[in-house]
């Protein structure tokens, strides 16, 4: 086995997938529900397809609603599902008081089992004939406010914690790999951090430590158990939970007079984004330091820190608050685009017969008589519009 297939083998929790699955299978056996017999070799596809613990878990849940939709309105066989049970599915989940986000997952997932059943000639393709789509707003992400960030850290005394939220906010990873970091990945002497494995789209990468995040970080290795493999874990264990380090954060919010703001770990990380957007980082080193496979992601920081554009609404906002300290009004008259002798002449006539039109024509002419000719300025038509062969 050579050393990255060793390394990424640690990543690759197996065993955790495997009993996520009998888990999921488990209730799915207790449930009636129609198409129960369908949905077990999807999920089992979808395990040989080595997805997440997580994403198994996703499916099961939006594919079991969407199953016991069918029951609750008197379809006992899936084979006789239609498109329009994919729209009241959708108005149901609506109804419900999802979130649009909410809905278009639970749609996406769907959709994708209705269509291993299509490949697998199962049902019909007519099922998915037209297209469904939830308009999903896009909101910009939200930081901390500066001020903010540094009332948290005056706060943070425990070791562990403040190298935790200094890793969050330098490095811009993901709460979930933080948690799932091993000592080996952290290389203090360089100032960098080895993520082999994404959270999301499972691609690894390299992010880098700022002076006061190495300097927390060093502070804690030197405290925490060296037998842990992992970098963080909660007392008593080997690990540490998301609900965990979420209470701990909140803790620390209250404690800094900030909770109200409703700040999350996750906005540790669009901090993390703005600052160095606004420090002047480029748009593609930032899409690689946060893990974005689609730049379009990356972009949305680029829209919350536009500075040329702030500066240019300032500038002129200036100019129009000016203008109305001095009596002026707000309205600015639209200068003349040609003045009288710039016009051409009338219709049918020479352009060349018009030396006040085109001075500078005229003055390279040098008394040519066929300059003009050698430019392909000639007759203009007399009719209404031009001539077709000139277009």
């Amino acid at each position: 086995m050579t050393m990255e297939n060793e390394a990424l083998s640690r990543y690759r929790d197996y065993p955790a997938q495997c009993r996520t699955l009998e888990r999921i299978l488990q209730k799915l056996s207790v449930q009636d529900l129609p198409g129960a017999s369908y949905l077990e070799p999807y999920l089992r596809h979808m395990h040989r397809r080595d997805l997440t613990a997580n994403t198994l878990r996703a499916a099961f849940f939006s594919i079991q609603g969407f199953l016991t939709f069918l029951r609750d309105q008197g379809k006992t066989d899936l084979l006789a599902v239609v498109h329009n049970d994919l729209e009241a599915f959708v108005e149901c989940l609506q109804d419900r008081g999802l979130k649009p986000v909410s809905v278009e997952n639970n749609l996406r997932q769907v959709k994708t089992f209705l269509r291993y059943l299509v490949e697998g000639k199962v049902i019909p393709s007519e099922v998915l004939s037209r297209r469904i789509s939830i308009k999903v707003p896009k909101p910009l992400p939200r930081a901390m406010d500066p001020l903010d960030v540094k009332r948290l850290l005056a706060v943070v005394q425990k070791v562990r914690d403040r190298a935790m939220i200094l890793v969050l906010l330098r490095t811009g990873i993901r709460i979930g790999e933080l948690l799932n970091l091993r000592v080996s990945d952290v290389y203090l002497a360089e100032r960098k951090i080895h993520l082999v494995v994404g959270e999301k789209n499972r691609t690894g990468r390299v992010v880098y430590l700022s002076v006061d995040a190495c300097r927390a970080l060093q502070e804690w290795m030197r405290k925490r158990d060296a037998s842990k493999p992992l970098l963080i874990y909660g007392q008593g264990r080997s690990s540490l939970s998301y609900t965990a380090a979420r209470v701990m954060f909140q803790r620390y919010l209250k404690k800094a007079g900030i909770l109200e703001k409703g700040y999350s770990l996750h906005g540790l990380r669009h901090t993390c984004a703005t600052e160095l957007l606004n420090a002047g980082m480029r748009i593609e080193c930032l899409q690689q330091v946060l893990g974005h496979s689609n730049l379009e992601q990356t972009r949305r920081y680029a829209r919350l820190t536009d500075k040329t554009r702030e500066e240019e609404y300032f500038r002129a906002m200036a100019r129009i608050e000016g203008r109305e300290q001095n009596g002026e009004g707000s309205t600015c008259e639209v200068p003349p685009v040609f003045e009288e002798t710039q016009l051409l002449g009338p219709h049918d006539q020479n352009v060349y017969e018009y030396p006040g039109a085109l001075p500078e024509l005229v003055a390279a002419a040098g008394g040519r008589s066929d300059f003009f000719a050698d430019l392909g300025l000639y007759r203009v038509s007399a009719g209404p519009g031009l001539d077709p062969e000139d277009d």
